[in-house]
């Protein structure tokens, strides 16, 4: 029994460690948990997601990636392009000059939504990077009928970090009650994505 408890904490810890940074996806779930629009789909699409890779580099996915770079080298460029058009399109929102507030801000439809947090997550070649091959390596320190506890608590770290994201942002409404300050937040966001887009693009070239 003790057994399972460890390797469960064991992949809830691993996980946890990397999801919480700051990247494209966080920024668009806290950025849609502060309009509270979407919330509970995003936060969600977010957890199934990981869900779903960490599964497959439990399974061994990690290490048929690692033998195959092209591919990798495929979702980064695919990736720094996503990320170059939504840096640039954030910061056009930044120069517009219709106030923009927690309760007047625009608005995005759910299909949207998620075809966005659906490129920020599976775009993203770090995903594959951290979630599929690194969480499959340090799941084979575990021996197999303990795996899927490890997948188990890995997955409960990414649903609960994204439920806390998407629908703690709300604590911070009252710092975006004015224009000014979501102008701050797009200028950040636009700025991150930027670089990430320059970043991945340097890793494939």
């Amino acid at each position: 029994m003790m057994s399972f408890v460890i390797s469960f904490f064991s992949g809830f810890a691993l996980s946890a460690s990397l999801i919480v940074a700051i990247g494209a996806q966080n920024l668009f779930v806290l950025r849609h948990g502060l309009k509270k629009e979407h919330v509970g789909p995003v936060v969600l699409f977010c957890g199934f997601s990981d869900a779903v890779l960490i599964i497959a580099g439990v399974s061994g996915m990690g290490a048929l990636l690692g033998a195959l770079p092209q591919v990798a080298k495929g979702f980064t460029l695919a990736g720094a392009g996503f990320l170059f058009w939504y840096g640039v399109k954030t910061l056009r929102q930044v120069t517009q000059s219709e106030s923009m507030t927690v309760t007047h801000s625009a608005s995005i439809s759910l299909p949207k939504a998620l075809v966005s947090v659906a490129a920020f997550t599976w775009l993203n070649p770090h995903v594959y990077l951290d979630t599929v091959l690194l969480m499959g390596t340090a799941s084979t320190a575990q021996p197999s009928p303990l795996r899927p506890f490890f997948a188990a608590g890995a997955a409960s770290a990414s649903f609960l970090w994204f439920g806390a994201l998407g629908y703690g942002a709300r604590l911070l409404q009252p710092l975006f009650a004015t224009p000014k300050s979501w102008k701050i937040l797009d200028l950040v966001i636009g700025c991150v994505m930027l670089f990430l887009a320059a970043l991945l693009l340097r890793q494939a070239l």
